[in-house]
């Protein structure tokens, strides 16, 4: 028997022993009709968001032929290398056992298989057919879940609890795209320089390459303007724009300022999901920085910088830090502009939002194009463009003020 084939029989020996499935229960029942409706309306956007892909197989198994590619080459070890992340809560006690004695092969197509049909892969949704005993993946999509959700490493590196709304900046969308045997060299070149969390949502629309950092979809509500550049008024407007555009679902995106019209298949299989999707969102809070990941002390003395000599509440303002739902700000009010080509340019406002700063701690590097690997950097980048005479002190107290929000 072939090592592929022994590997199945001790994948589906594992899992005979226990039942596995995603981990999205229903929120409990609110004491209100109307909270009642909230909540449903939320755990049903948290579905779409975790395991609907809008019909996106048209793209990535009859176009992309990425299925193809899953079978034949991708194995666990392969797939967290390239930052996608498994569900451990998708898993049974029998195959986390297994996993854990080193009983079940991660470095085999096969068991990568056994964790699609599980739905344990974060972001990809397969259908996986048992033909004559062995798994067949026959059809693979993307949720939104594979680029704005990670684990919390609770069971192994890549490995644990879901956390959705955060950015994976592990994902390396590039080089995963990349694989697909539909593409030419150059295609390839282009997607393999883009490099883990970042992506550009533009160039499969002007050509142009310039990869912006997979951003968070917490702590978004309250904030219209939820792009970096601010093009829609509500999260909707992107999540249609992604879902259609990026991800190639069935549907219509249409926006006569960039100007853009597109339309995959002859049914509508976005719409109707937006409004749960977008509640689901906008119930993600961003999450408090861990205990003991900054100084105190010194993000005290960052606030008065943040408020005073930084000059960052002439921008950052108000309980969410963003000046975006009454103001957008020309691309030479950002400290990486000029650049080549300019993101906001590309856009349909031509112009910058300014981003919120809670859960800042998160999501390194920074800055739209990712320039700043921190947030001293973040500070000194600041202090050089506006002039700021910002001391090297202050610069860290301010690192640590904005690490704690």
């Amino acid at each position: 028997m072939t090592r592929t084939g022994l590997a199945m029989m001790g994948v589906l020996a594992v899992l005979a022993s226990g039942c596995g499935g995603g981990s999205d229960a229903d929120d409990a029942a609110q004491p209100t009709a109307q909270a009642a409706r909230g909540n449903s309306l939320v755990a049903q956007g948290r579905h779409i968001f975790r395991f609907d892909t809008f019909g996106d197989e048209a793209k990535w198994t009859d176009t992309l032929r990425m299925h193809e590619v899953i079978a034949a080459a991708v194995d666990p070890t392969t797939a967290l290398s390239v930052g996608l992340k498994v569900d451990v809560d998708a898993l049974p006690k029998s195959l986390k056992n297994g996993i854990a004695a080193g009983t079940v092969d991660l470095t085999s197509p096969a068991t990568t298989l056994a964790l699609l049909e599980l739905d344990a892969v974060i972001g990809l949704k397969g259908r996986v057919d048992k033909e004559k005993g062995v798994l067949k993946l026959k059809r693979v999509g993307i949720t939104c879940a594979l680029c704005h959700s990670t684990v919390d490493n609770s069971f192994a590196p890549g490995i644990g609890k879901r956390l959705d709304g955060w950015a994976n900046r592990d994902l390396n969308v590039g080089a995963i795209i990349a694989l697909s045997p539909a593409l030419t060299a150059a295609q390839k070149a282009v997607f393999n320089s883009w490099g883990p969390g970042m992506y550009d949502p533009r160039h499969n629309i002007d050509g142009l390459n310039k990869p912006v950092v997979l951003p968070p979809v917490y702590g978004l509500a309250g904030i219209h303007k939820i792009t970096f550049t601010g093009d829609g008024d509500e999260i909707a407007y992107w999540n249609r724009y992604v879902a259609v555009t990026q991800m190639g679902g069935l549907g219509t995106f249409s926006d006569p300022r960039l100007p853009l019209t597109v339309t995959n298949g002859t049914v509508d299989l976005v719409s109707d999901k937006l409004p749960a999707l977008q509640a689901y969102q906008l119930s993600l809070a961003a999450p408090a920085p861990p205990a003991g990941s900054f100084d105190a002390g010194a993000a005290a003395a960052g606030k008065l910088v943040f408020e005073g000599k930084g000059q960052c509440m002439s921008c950052h303002t108000g309980a969410l830090f963003t000046d975006a739902n009454t103001l957008l700000h020309p691309p030479a009010d950002s400290v990486v502009e000029p650049e080549t080509p300019s993101y906001a340019s590309r856009s349909a406002t031509k112009m910058y939002r300014t981003t919120p700063l809670k859960g800042l701690w998160q999501h390194a590097p920074y800055f739209h194009d990712g320039s700043a690997a921190t947030l001293e950097d973040v500070g000194t980048a600041y202090n050089d463009k506006r002039g700021l005479g910002l001391t090297a002190q202050e610069i860290a107290d301010l690192a640590q003020y904005l690490k704690s929000l």
